[in-house]
């Protein structure tokens, strides 16, 4: 904006100044445009002096030569008034009266042009003329490009009017003080800085920028803060390739490698939130800013960490932050070093795994089991917080009483029945019932099963307890020979088959032998699998009881009458019987004499007639034979065919 230079710039003294303002324009207040929203600055009235004076005008020419731009030397008072009138003439007097509306210029600025018409009134002394204008002496310095404080006048859909002081009003765009939310971020009356853009034209508002303002003092803290590496608030706006879009005032990016101590696998998450940076670097011309986030957390790390190392020793007992959970164990965050708690020092009972009873985030306490100060490695424990359940345990479980609990757990060789929290026994599998018939532990109880058991042994020092269920019961050896004697005819399921008999199972705990001999009076009965099936009810005679070694020998023939007692009974040497051929052999053929008795008809006893001896006697083929041999206690028949035929052959010739 073009105004007119002051005394000062022309080098008029003191001493004059007074004359020169009697050539001024006295400006008038700007008038406030309720329709429009900002003042309007009305057409001044101009006061003349008269145009006798030689001086005002000699005053006039001079203010002229300072329109153009050039300066005329500095004069002092007496040489002004000297070339301004003859010493002789007269005092003069100067009228000071409203002239017609002139060109408008900007408010607060006096308004050039009009020639000065002679006053009524006496100029007034020196000392009056400075009280009268002590509010135009001092006008601000207002220069393109630089900053100034101001107060808002008014605001209008056309922009904001401020007064930048010295009667000088700009306009700024009011978009420049809408927020976030698009209101307007100001109010009349309030005193703000605005960037002066332009000056602008006679009658005319200055320029100004509120928005450039706040850049500029942006921009002056951030090079500040670069230069002296303090932190910045930023706020997270948006993803971008490689890393982050945040708003420091100004736009800038944080790169993804910059974001966190380990890359941040979701940077998505982050927008909208406000992070402490530091600048990096930045290039006001281009308008780049880059920051980091991971600097200020290593530093804040390594201080924290310094502070944990001091007060970290074994037996300690330090606070912190589940960091993350494993399989094996967690990891804690003591401030800028990670301990592990390993899953068999975070419960003294049994749990699934860490998961169970620690979560990521979880501020806990722990004990410090180990510390390696140079590799930064420390143990924790959980359970360590927490009274040892193993002490005194020998004096809450006895010997031969009974205990109750759950099932914590099952396995190939036994159950681990928990006791109490962190006490567990162990029911080993043949502790679990009498019977020798091995069942896994998993068909008799699962998890979380109440059970009943009774203590066989402590030992306190091991952690371990020995536990049996099946000594809640009587023992089933203990009075057999009462109920079971030899000759007792008992039922049970064949248990198992082996190549020298069968297992059978007559009472729980109790299980008996069948021999292989004891299966069938037959003696071609020499496999079990040919006689019984694993899993069948079958009968059986006690034949003998060991008690001490607990062995039960039982009979299945012993069912049958004895067959062979029965054929020595009524058969005698010399005898004629009838049997069947029933097997074939090198040195000859096997008889049957009746169901479970076989006799043998050696080669020497076949036929003499036939040429072919074992041929003779066919298997299948029933034939007459002579009792040659009776052996009973080793159960020994020996026949003969040739001494049947020989005899009826002499009884036919005779």
């Amino acid at each position: 904006m073009a105004s007119e230079p002051n005394a000062v710039d022309h080098g008029i003294t003191p001493e004059t100044e007074s004359s020169v303002l009697a050539t001024r324009t006295a400006a008038q207040e700007p008038v406030h445009d309720p329709k429009n929203g900002y003042a309007q600055a009305p057409a001044p009235a101009v006061e003349t002096v008269s145009e006798t004076s030689s001086a005002a005008s000699s005053l006039a020419s001079t203010g002229d030569a300072a329109n153009t731009g050039s300066v005329g030397p500095a004069f002092t008072a007496e040489e002004i008034h000297a070339k301004a009138e003859p010493a002789s003439a007269p005092p003069r007097t100067f009228d000071f009266v409203a002239s017609a509306p002139q060109t408008p210029g900007v408010p607060g600025m006096p308004v050039s042009g009009g020639a000065p018409e002679p006053a009524d009134e006496e100029i007034p002394d020196p000392d009056e003329m400075e009280t009268l204008m002590g509010g135009y002496g001092d006008f601000p310095s207002v220069h393109v490009g630089e900053l100034c404080s101001g107060v808002v006048v008014s605001i209008g859909p056309g922009g904001v009017v401020i007064d930048i002081g010295g009667k000088t009003e700009g306009l700024a765009p009011v978009e420049d003080f809408h927020d976030r939310a698009g209101d307007i971020a100001v109010k009349e009356g309030q005193e703000i800085e605005v960037f002066v853009e332009s000056r602008g034209a006679l009658g005319e508002y200055a320029s100004l920028s509120y928005r450039r303002a706040q850049q500029s003092r942006i921009w002056n803290v951030i090079e500040e803060a670069e230069r002296t590496g303090a932190p910045v608030q930023a706020e997270v706006t948006g993803r971008v390739k490689g890393g982050l879009s945040v708003d420091v005032g100004i736009s800038a990016f944080l790169p993804g490698s910059q974001v966190d101590l380990k890359p941040a696998r979701d940077l998505d998450a982050l927008i909208g939130q406000f992070l402490p940076v530091r600048i990096v670097k930045s290039n006001k011309r281009r308008g780049n800013i880059v920051v980091s986030r991971r600097s200020l957390l290593e530093e804040e790390r390594d201080r924290v960490k310094k502070l944990t190392l001091e007060k970290i020793e074994e037996g300690a007992v330090v606070t912190g932050t589940i960091k993350n959970v494993t399989d094996y164990g967690a990891f804690v965050d003591l401030g800028g070093i990670d301990g592990l708690i390993h899953v068999t020092d975070i419960s003294y009972g049994r749990i699934k795994g860490p998961s169970e009873v620690l979560r990521k985030g979880q501020q806990i306490s722990a004990k410090v089991l180990q510390f390696d100060k140079e590799k930064e490695k420390v143990s924790l424990s959980l359970k360590h917080m927490q009274p040892d359940p193993w002490e005194g345990v020998s004096e809450r479980y006895m010997v031969g009483e009974k205990a109750t609990g759950k099932v914590a757990s099952l396995s190939d060789y036994g159950v681990f029945v928990e006791l109490e929290s962190g006490v567990e026994g162990l029911v080993h599998a043949s502790e679990l019932t009498w019977s020798r018939r091995r069942r896994h532990p998993s068909k008799l109880y699962k998890a979380g099963d109440p059970i009943e058991v009774m203590v066989l042994g402590v030992k306190q020092q091991e952690r371990r307890i020995s536990i049996s269920v099946k000594h809640l019961q009587p023992d089933p050896w203990f009075e057999i020979e009462e109920r079971l004697r030899p000759g007792t005819i008992v039922e049970g399921r064949v248990r198992n088959l082996a190549s020298y008999g069968a297992f059978m199972e007559i009472e729980e705990g109790v299980d008996g032998l069948i021999h292989v001999s004891d299966l069938s009076w037959d003696q071609k009965a020499k496999n079990p699998q040919d006689v019984l099936k694993k899993g069948e009810i079958v009968k059986a005679v006690v034949l003998s009881i060991d008690k001490e070694n607990q062995r039960l020998s039982l009979g299945l023939k012993q069912l049958q009458p004895n067959v062979w007692e029965t054929f020595f009974s009524t058969c005698v040497m010399g005898d004629i019987v009838t049997g069947r051929v029933t097997r074939r052999a090198k040195f000859g053929c096997f008889v049957e004499l009746a169901e479970g008795v076989e006799g043998l008809c050696h080669n020497l006893e076949m036929p003499k007639s036939s040429g072919q001896k074992k041929k003779d006697l066919q298997v299948g083929q029933t034939c007459s034979f002579r009792v040659i041999k009776l052996e009973e206690f080793e159960r020994r028949i020996g026949l003969s065919r040739r001494n049947v035929e020989d005899s009826e052959a002499a009884a036919a010739t005779g």
